[in-house]
């Protein structure tokens, strides 16, 4: 399948480490350029690409960015994806260490992925948002393992979410479909399932026990 990813932090740098390792056919990119992802490339046989290319006839692609730079992508991202793409949106809204104050998360209650969708102008997938990057790497097995960890998924296109799914199960994970976008605040930071590591049923329970309210610590 062809895949890009676009940010090559820990998150984006590991899964395409493992994506290229299944065979995936990965194009990556980040804002610094093509030119500053050699090493990766060199190591994973990833092609580095500019942003505006880097979802060019891809079946996935993965924004991996921090939260204050998705207005910054270029129009258009999505144009010569593939159809049907599935876009997957890792991104947490951190106002005080990062990203600064959105007031459509604040004040009018949009989830985070909500802004990210509104932004993008495609539907998006919330997945990864609290996974550990190392995680990817070290945790992943096979289907059936007693110890295989969980991965809540949320979006509101039935289609994109079984592809996101199916892509998480390759890469060794179990998942917990998490509900439409606007129930993705259950997975946002400093709730039961942000960085849980369990399985299935641990990510349910973690899901229903969530609470909206944000706390001050993750209000700008």
């Amino acid at each position: 399948m062809k895949i890009g990813i676009i940010g090559a932090g820990h998150i984006g740098g590991n899964l395409t480490r493992r994506l290229t390792a299944l065979g995936h056919e990965v194009s990556v990119a980040n804002s610094r350029g093509p030119h500053t992802l050699t090493e990766l490339a060199k190591e994973t046989g990833a092609t580095p690409v500019p942003v505006a290319e880097a979802a060019r006839g891809a079946e996935v692609v993965v924004v991996t960015i921090p939260l204050k730079a998705i207005p910054d992508l270029p129009s258009g991202l999505f144009a010569e994806a593939a159809d049907g793409a599935a876009v997957i949106d890792t991104g947490n809204y951190y106002p005080r260490q990062r990203d600064g104050r959105i007031a459509a998360i604040e004040d009018e209650g949009l989830t985070e992925s909500r802004w990210t969708e509104q932004h993008l102008g495609h539907p998006v997938i919330k997945a990864f948002n609290g996974t550990y990057a190392q995680d990817i790497l070290d945790r992943h097995r096979p289907a059936g393992t007693p110890d295989r960890q969980a991965l809540p998924v949320a979006g509101d296109d039935a289609a994109a979410k079984a592809k996101v799914r199916a892509l998480i199960d390759e890469l060794g994970f179990d998942t917990v479909d998490a509900g439409g976008l606007d129930e993705s605040w259950r997975q946002q930071p400093d709730t039961p399932v942000y960085g849980l590591q369990e399985g299935a049923e641990a990510v349910t329970k973690a899901l229903a026990e969530a609470s909206p309210e944000r706390k001050p610590e993750f209000r700008a």
